[in-house]
């Protein structure tokens, strides 16, 4: 279907992070996000960014349920963590399977990248848990990474291979790393796109029938249309540049995460603003809050917070 590219350096590992263990509240202000303009429709000239805890070993997934609290990932220490309204840190879920990206369905359930045996988990909220699916065509996934999932619940993710060291295996089980569709109860597993180097980053607008998917090892977003059967048609290239963790919002900015920040460009694939997050790499971004109108960025040891003018799903 698609011409696969030639594959490129990955992001950073973070293997490479020291061990922090445990979780301390700050709640400072800190750099301010950089305009590429006059003005910025997403943040105003003032917005700072907050740190709101750190003390993890690598935060990633962030997801809000339906009351705005925002569930993260610790993935190498194996939990997962809940922000509830107040801005308490707690943790939710320990052991966690390595959870990566991780979303909530429309009836409130956390379906999660479980990675340590290659599975997606439906989680509860009382932490109980079931496995969904756990491989494509009688071999095991080569490691869900992060997932969206449409108004009819059916589930997208991007499956790249990162070599973990909790896996026995030191090969990719799966010959091409793609991006799958799924049915919600975790039938009907689907490969939608198997020409891309390293998709990581994923996130749909579900009103306007549209899909983002990060080639982060070709240094590419793309847009899809989500066709009427769940497959994705009209591919086309949206910007020039890969993410490890994405987000949008209702007015159909697109928010990128990598090495410079959170990087926002607006549906027409321009780039409108960097925020700037004083961390070496960014893994994730979702909106949060009773009003879905902050922010939250998992970044390498911490987690961050900044308010927008827009609002998020």
């Amino acid at each position: 279907m698609f011409t696969k590219p030639t594959a490129r350096k990955s992001p950073m590992n973070w293997l490479a992070c020291p061990m922090l263990l445990g979780v301390v509240w700050f709640g400072q202000n800190l750099s301010p996000a950089r305009l590429l303009g006059q003005d910025s429709v997403t943040l105003s000239s003032d917005a700072k960014v907050t740190l709101v805890a750190d003390g993890f070993k690598f935060t990633e997934g962030p997801a809000a349920d339906a009351d705005g609290n925002v569930y993260f990932t610790d993935q190498p220490n194996d939990r997962i963590m809940k922000v509830d309204l107040e801005g308490k840190v707690t943790e939710f879920l320990k052991p966690a399977g390595r959870s990566n990206g991780m979303f909530f369905t429309a009836d409130d359930k956390l379906i999660a990248c479980a990675d340590e045996k290659n599975e997606m988990w439906e989680i509860l909220s009382d932490g109980k848990h079931r496995v969904l699916f756990k491989d494509f065509e009688g071999k095991k996934l080569n490691g869900p990474n992060d997932l969206w999932i449409d108004g009819n619940g059916t589930i997208y993710f991007t499956d790249p291979y990162y070599q973990r060291p909790w896996w026995e295996h030191k090969e990719k089980p799966q010959s091409s790393s793609c991006v799958y569709r799924v049915d919600r109860d975790g039938s009907n597993i689907t490969r939608v796109d198997d020409a891309l180097v390293q998709p990581n980053g994923i996130v749909g607008d579900a009103n306007k029938r549209l899909l983002y998917v990060a080639d982060i090892g070709d240094k590419k977003t793309y847009q899809y249309t989500i066709a009427k059967d769940g497959s994705l048609v009209d591919r086309k290239l949206f910007c020039s540049q890969g993410s490890d963790g994405m987000t949008i919002d209702r007015d159909g900015n697109v928010y990128l995460t990598g090495g410079e920040g959170v990087t926002v460009f607006n549906s027409e694939g321009k780039k409108i603003q960097v925020i700037v997050v004083p961390e070496r790499w960014t893994a994730n971004v979702c909106f949060g809050g009773k009003d879905r109108k902050t922010l939250f960025i998992t970044a390498s040891d911490s987690l961050y917070t900044i308010p927008v003018r827009t609002q998020g799903f």
